[in-house]
């Protein structure tokens, strides 16, 4: 019993450490037995002005007593980013693999969630995937989102890569 309640002290942990760079913005319930969707408000921390909005799937107590598996959310996540001021672009990875710029644990060990930021060069445009990461049957769970930096006149501060 101590070792199951140590765990689970542990995986509340992990979550309020994940989520300590994102704002809960709201939360509601989406069925009789208390699972609930969370959105979240996450700001690219390199690029001012662009925030994310993700919403994820949270289980009750009463779904976890039904199905078991006490430890773990599923990754079904979406993600939605824009413009919410001015632009300005830090030292970002332009590569074709980008960066990551967010993730959140959804169970104690095997699976996160992460956003990973892609810069579009030959369209000016930043690409948001919010994916699943998990160790035991990879997931294909994904989504994902765009800002176009056309006509957003953004200030990139070690200058803008070029085509």
């Amino acid at each position: 019993m101590r070792r199951l309640l140590l765990a689970a002290a542990l995986t509340l942990a992990g979550l309020a450490a994940g989520a300590s760079r994102a704002d809960e913005v709201g939360s509601f319930s989406n069925d009789w037995t208390g699972n609930e969707l969370t959105v979240e408000a996450v700001p690219d921390p390199d690029i001012q002005g662009v925030t994310c909005h993700i919403v994820s799937f949270s289980r009750s107590v009463i779904d976890r007593l039904r199905k078991g598996n006490w430890f773990e959310d599923p990754s079904n996540t979406s993600i939605s980013c824009r413009q919410t001021g001015p632009i300005v672009i830090g030292k970002i990875d332009t590569s074709k693999h980008g960066e990551e710029v967010f993730s959140e644990r959804k169970s104690l060990i095997f699976k996160s969630i992460a956003v990973r930021r892609i810069y579009d060069r030959a369209n000016d445009t930043l690409i948001y995937v919010v994916y699943s990461r998990q160790v035991k049957d990879a997931s294909a769970k994904m989504a994902i989102s765009t800002v176009p930096l056309f006509n957003a006149n953004p200030t990139w501060t070690k200058g803008k890569p070029e085509r």
